[in-house]
């Protein structure tokens, strides 16, 4: 559903939110091997996730990647989303064809509005401290 990159920057966003919580930082390759990504893909989607203001990077020798407190309360899962695969997944086919509509669905198009309504609502009303105490209480895990 989502591309690998979006993947990577949910879990990274989720995980630098997770450990900073504290007002720590946390560095590049330490979010890499947590998150289980190469370590200049996880640098380039970080960068997209700074230049959207969605994580800070924090450079000199104590810097790294953070997210405070207030930032966590007011990011939703969309803004990851949107700013790794942009507004796609709200109207693409499902099946991926070029034209999907109304008058010429696609087999599954009328399931999959439903589908898509679902997700909208869980990625704008989601947000990064929600997974993050989720993360933090062992409900649920960034690693399998």
């Amino acid at each position: 559903m989502f591309s690998k990159a979006c993947e990577y920057a949910i879990k990274a966003a989720i995980y630098i939110t997770t450990t900073t919580r504290d007002g720590e930082r946390v560095g590049l390759i330490a979010i890499a091997k947590e998150i289980d990504s190469p370590e200049a893909y996880t640098a380039k989607v970080l960068q997209k996730l700074t230049k959207s203001n969605i994580i800070k990077s924090i450079k000199g020798p104590s810097g790294g990647f953070e997210v405070n407190k207030t930032m966590a309360n007011q990011i939703k899962l969309q803004d990851v989303v949107k700013a790794i695969d942009g507004d796609n997944i709200y109207s693409g086919c499902a099946l991926g064809f070029h034209t999907c509509s109304e008058e010429k669905p696609c087999p599954v198009h009328y399931d999959f509005i439903n589908i898509r309504n679902s997700l909208k609502d869980l990625l704008a009303t989601t947000t990064l401290m929600d997974l993050s105490q989720n993360v933090n209480q062992g409900i649920s895990f960034l690693k399998q």
